[in-house]
């Protein structure tokens, strides 16, 4: 049915769980599988007292995030196996859902198949559905995992 799998990680349990199914869907159908990781481009402020702060150059920020990245890539493809075809892709968006997003255009992915952490009332509230973002603004299928 798919051919392109585009897989959103960010290394919790929720998407360390999904993988499994991941896996199973993409043995199916012989499909080859992105996994995407998204950073935010802009280094964070972290403040070493209550007047001055230390800030990230870019290029730190870049690195670091490339590093945690690839870490992450490589827990997620050795927990996916050598049964399947496996790629990676960082994005660097201020906006989660519209890094992935951009990561299924770039990788031409025919469905983007999601793990839910199903935050509901106050959390759902406050920390937002990044998953209900990929939805409403895909024009591609999205499979959600729970």
């Amino acid at each position: 049915m798919f051919k392109h799998l585009l897989v959103p990680i960010d290394g919790s349990d929720v998407t360390k769980k999904a993988l499994k199914k991941v896996l199973d869907l993409a043995k199916k159908d012989s499909a080859t599988i992105t996994l995407a990781y998204v950073s935010d481009p802009m280094p964070p402020m972290v403040y070493s007292d209550s007047s001055v702060g230390y800030g990230f150059s870019q290029e730190d920020h870049k690195k670091v995030c490339d590093t945690f990245a690839k870490n992450l890539f490589k827990k997620a493809s050795a927990a996916l196996g050598d049964g399947v075809t496996v790629k990676t892709q960082h994005i660097f968006s201020p906006s989660l859902a519209g890094g992935v997003l951009e990561a299924a255009k770039k990788s031409k992915a025919d469905v983007i198949v999601m793990a839910s952490h199903k935050r509901t009332g106050l959390k759902g509230i406050l920390l937002g559905s990044q998953t209900n973002e990929v939805i409403v603004h895909s024009s591609l299928p999205v499979l959600v995992l729970g």
